[in-house]
């Protein structure tokens, strides 16, 4: 592979590479807004009184309005804690907000089954200091798993910087050596390019085995709350032309430092 065509073909490869930083970069701005909704979700729960629970089956003696009252406090505590979850959590959780989801699936989606439940409007249930402790603790939960995923993507980030880092200086090589065509250099030349060839493609295959183990591992706290890498990827590039943006890159450089190889070799063999 000569002259144009190879330089061609090296300039080319960056762009999924430059694409996936460019993702990743767009999924942290994202995350770092949602941990700062989970934040303020949390600052207006915890404002939000609360009313004691209930010890048994109401008195004889309690009367309607009083009991009415009652219910009517509870639930709007419940609505006031919906609100905060709407006007926080919500947009960032649902991608397209005209899409046919109910507040309540959402906060079963973010929160939990008995969260949702306890907040839910087919529901009487009381907004007690117990039930404002598992929607606190439950936020803050999700808070820690955004965390955890913001790390994930810094080591993401790190990943993709050492890919980056070979491509780039592989790429520049081949195209200022192809400047150079291979009839005009002389034998000791050629054999010198062959040998820089071969080394930029060690450098490719150790690329793509750090690569792939980095896919093989996980960032977390512990078991329950960890992101694995090759799940990661898989959701971040999900629109991308190919589904490892890295490792194709890679995998395509060293096939052009494949091709121009075998074209010096002709030329070695040719005067040898």
């Amino acid at each position: 592979m000569e002259g144009r065509s190879a330089r061609t073909a090296a300039a080319d490869i960056e762009t999924h590479v430059d694409r996936a930083t460019a993702r990743v970069r767009e999924e942290r701005t994202a995350l770092e807004e949602k941990s700062a909704a989970y934040e303020s979700f949390v600052r207006r729960v915890a404002a939000v009184p609360t009313e004691p629970a209930p010890s048994g089956p109401p008195r004889a003696t309690t009367a309607a309005g009083t009991k009415f009252r009652a219910e009517t406090a509870g639930n709007d505590r419940c609505r006031a804690v919906r609100e905060a979850f709407a006007e926080t959590i919500r947009p960032h959780s649902v991608a397209d907000m005209d899409a046919p989801e109910s507040l309540s699936t959402t906060i079963r989606s973010e929160l939990t089954d008995s969260v949702a439940d306890v907040l839910a409007t087919t529901t009487e249930a009381a907004f007690t200091p117990e039930a404002k402790r598992a929607v606190v603790a439950e936020a803050r939960t999700q808070r820690a798993g955004v965390a955890v995923t913001d790390r994930a993507l810094d080591r993401e980030a790190a990943s993709l910087d050492d890919a980056a880092d070979v491509v780039e200086e592989v790429t520049a090589w081949v195209a200022e050596a192809e400047r150079t065509p291979l009839s005009e250099l002389g034998f000791d030349a050629l054999r010198s390019r062959h040998r820089t060839l071969a080394a930029h493609r060690e450098r490719c295959e150790e690329a793509v085995a750090d690569r792939q183990a980095f896919l093989r591992e996980s960032t977390g706290r512990s078991a329950a709350v960890e992101v694995d890498h090759r799940t990661l990827a898989r959701y971040l590039y999900q629109e991308l032309p190919v589904r490892y943006p890295a490792l194709s890159t890679v995998a395509r450089l060293d096939g052009v430092c494949e091709s121009c190889q075998r074209a010096v070799r002709a030329h070695l063999v040719r005067r040898a």
